[in-house]
């Protein structure tokens, strides 16, 4: 079995929004990348309300979405790709790939199809736990992808 893949993303969440603003995804040997996202202009809310959301940092530090699809098709082609299931993670992905005019080129399925040994809740609380010991912010998602390759180490997926 190859190696597992992992992806978090970060999101502005209002009554009006939904939209991602950070993603983290793991590559070969568990080396991972890490993005904040330009937004689309369809995603930003006409009364500009976007919570906390710093709509000028998305703006100039963000990386165009037609970049990160170009580079999550090299990435992740033809991979299962594993999520916390914390997030709405697929309607994420597709809003990214939605906004382009194109198809995502992996299918995201819960880690816990992967550990299976694990159940939900027990996967939720090692993720905590494993945050926690290592003094990681549980909303950056590069933080929840060390996490579940951390996860993952422990059940024998990596060497």
């Amino acid at each position: 079995m190859p190696e597992p893949r992992f992806l978090d993303i970060e999101y502005c969440q209002t009554e009006d929004t939904l939209f991602p603003v950070a993603m983290a995804w793991s590559v070969e040997n568990g080396q991972m990348k890490t993005v904040v996202i330009a937004p689309d202009d369809s995603w930003v809310p006409e009364d500009g309300d976007m919570g906390d959301v710093d709509l000028l940092y998305l703006e100039e530090q963000g990386v165009p979405l037609i970049e990160i699809v170009h580079e999550l098709h090299q990435d992740l082609p033809d991979q299962t790709v594993y999520v916390d299931g914390m997030d709405p993670d697929e309607i994420l992905i597709d809003l990214i790939f939605d906004a382009v005019g194109q198809e995502p080129p992996f299918e995201i399925v819960g880690i816990e199809s992967l550990v299976t040994s694990l159940t939900r809740e027990e996967l939720d609380d090692r993720r905590r736990q494993l945050l926690t010991d290592e003094g990681l912010q549980p909303q950056l998602p590069e933080n929840s992808v060390y996490a579940m390759l951390l996860i993952a180490r422990e059940e024998g997926f990596f060497d």
